[in-house]
């Protein structure tokens, strides 16, 4: 199994939607990552808190972040399934995301992860397939 965490944080950099959300990558390891996001006003749901769009976003992106430092060569990662519960509210001024790769196949990558206000209390759990793409 190889993993190249530069080659993951270089990639994202060709994704204008992540640099729009302003998602960062804070550490990546051999099929692991944690990202967070600084909470804007706009991107609150009618009750003030985090939407649930951008909780699945960051947790769609450090999912397949995490399966890209496993696929170095690949072109890209892409989400295959993606399935997300919601158990508490994205508050504060940052959210965080941590991913795991649970089964690294060929090109079919089996992930998780969750998303976490600051304090460390959970906000929504993800597990998804993602494919790796390759040239």
């Amino acid at each position: 199994m190889t993993h190249d965490t530069k080659f993951a944080r270089e990639y994202q950099k060709k994704i204008p939607f992540i640099a729009h959300l302003g998602l960062a990558t804070d550490e990546l390891g051999e099929g692991t990552a944690r990202l967070s996001l600084a909470r804007e006003p706009h991107m609150s749901n009618s009750f003030g808190t985090a939407h649930g769009g951008v909780i699945m976003t960051l947790l769609d992106v450090a999912l397949c972040t995490a399966a890209r430092t496993l696929h170095p060569d690949s072109t890209g990662v892409m989400t295959i399934d993606l399935s997300t519960s919601f158990i508490g509210a994205g508050i504060g001024p940052r959210l965080l995301a941590e991913a795991r790769v649970l089964k690294n196949g060929r090109s079919i990558i089996f992930v998780e992860g969750e998303a976490k206000n600051e304090d460390g209390s959970l906000v929504a759990k993800a597990i998804g397939t993602v494919r790796a793409r390759k040239g």
